[in-house]
């Protein structure tokens, strides 16, 4: 991000002197954030193992068929019901121990469902699963916490490394379900699930033994917002603003609007293309294969997001990530053919995750340290509760209306996107404006 974007003068003398002293805090910002990235990789595998096979599992351990994709559903359910009290607990007993307990309780839901497979207990696999969701309400932290403990010009870079340790674990995961679903012959899929635990636990023991607790840089001054918040030397000494007063700004409105309809747009595109791909005359290994191939578009630009924002600016990226996701829709309507599955499905990756590390930046941008808590909960739970309903209706609306309503439904969500980041660049340009030389 750039010093006209960020709202900050050009260095001097005596600024120089302050970023060489800001060195040793700025190698512990990295080592925190590398830390983190390696967490989210292992989470990041030990959920792509989960959700590969629990709909199965589910289909086999219930005794009412109805009933079997019950524990897939209990993984978002018990996510958003945890997402509040996940990121309030955090900041009241540090970041070490809240991650830490997020890990925990990913390896007991693994060990959990390793016995509930093997007694054949289906209520018992549905608590595994719960567990797994707590764990994902924790681990949906991890970019926000890098952003919060870096200086403002870090943010997009520890944003986006947090997000590169899902790259490779995104396509491991579901090959380590399918090569560990035998380890326990001929109890089927109980070695898939010791892998989630295993994952989980070595993530449990990294943050335990690496990671340590760093005081939240408060984010006073950017982004064309010098005159809205205070001066990062006295921003400690003012109150928390009410949560609605926070939501109000356009800062937070385009941040939470790229979050939410980013992933919305994804989960929607996504979850219907496996059965599109397969109705249009494809083969089920090529509709597996368009997915493996979307979830790499989706972290791989996660090498190069935080430099993009860095360099060009946070609405650019966020505009370049709207338009991208747009793409995916118009090339789906154009042709059914394989390659523009491909396609399609790689620019709606690339898409969202330029929307997704432009929109955190942003929003942790939007409040003070003291607001923290309530602000990053209610755009994770504003999101996770918006991923759900996309994932729910995405089946309903395929299945009623066919793959091209899919996509045209995404253009109007594109443009809120759009206007909610145009709203934002305008009001950033005023606030630089207005504010004292």
């Amino acid at each position: 991000m750039t010093d006209a974007i960020a709202g900050r003068a050009a260095p001097s003398t005596e600024s120089g002197q302050a970023e060489r002293q800001r060195l040793p805090d700025r190698r512990m910002g990295r080592r925190y954030t590398a830390v983190l990235a390696a967490c989210q990789a292992l989470y990041t595998a030990a959920l792509s193992v989960d959700l590969t096979l629990t709909g199965l599992v589910g289909y086999v351990l219930a005794s009412d068929k109805g009933y079997a994709t019950l524990p897939f559903s209990l993984i978002t359910v018990a996510s958003a019901i945890t997402t509040i009290f996940a990121s309030i607990l955090i900041q009241r007993i540090g970041q070490r121990l809240g991650f830490a307990l997020g890990a925990l309780f990913g390896t007991v839901g693994g060990l959990v469902s390793v016995v509930a497979i093997y007694e054949r207990h289906f209520a018992m696999f549905c608590a595994g699963t719960a567990c797994v969701g707590v764990f994902q309400a924790f681990a949906r932290y991890y970019r926000l916490a890098a952003a919060d403990v870096v200086s403002v010009e870090d943010k997009p870079r520890a944003i986006s490394l947090v997000l590169t340790g899902g790259v490779l674990a995104a396509v491991i995961g579901p090959a380590l379900a399918a090569g560990s679903k035998d380890w326990f012959a001929p109890v089927t899929f109980a070695g898939s699930y010791l892998v989630v635990a295993i994952l989980s636990g070595i993530s449990l023991v990294l943050l335990v033994g690496c990671l340590r607790d760093l005081p939240v840089h408060a984010a006073g001054g950017t982004a064309g917002h010098a005159a809205a918040l205070p001066a990062i030397s006295t921003i400690s000494t003012i109150p928390a603003r009410p949560l609605g007063e926070i939501m109000r700004q356009p800062i937070y409105l385009a941040a939470l609007a790229n979050n939410l309809i980013g992933f919305m747009v994804m989960m929607f595109v996504m979850t219907a293309t496996p059965i599109a791909a397969v109705a249009c005359g494809h083969s089920i290994d090529d509709g597996a294969h368009i997915i493996e191939w979307h979830l790499v578009g989706m972290y791989a630009p996660s090498f190069f997001a935080g430099h993009l924002v860095k360099r060009w600016g946070v609405v650019p990226v966020l505009l370049a990530g709207i338009a991208m996701s747009a793409l995916c829709g118009v090339l789906a309507l154009a042709s059914t053919s394989l390659p523009y599955f491909y396609a399609a499905l790689a620019f709606l990756g690339v898409g969202w995750n330029f929307m997704f590390v432009g929109g955190t930046t942003l929003l942790t941008l939007s409040y003070r340290p003291a607001e923290r808590a309530r602000a990053q909960a209610a755009n994770e739970f504003i999101t996770f509760a918006g991923t759900a309903l996309a994932s729910l209706f995405a089946g309903q609306l395929l299945a009623r209306y066919g793959w091209a309503t899919i996509n045209q439904a995404t253009f109007p969500l594109l443009a809120l996107a759009a206007l909610a980041t145009v709203w934002y660049a305008v009001d950033a340009k005023r606030r630089v404006a207005q504010a004292p030389v």
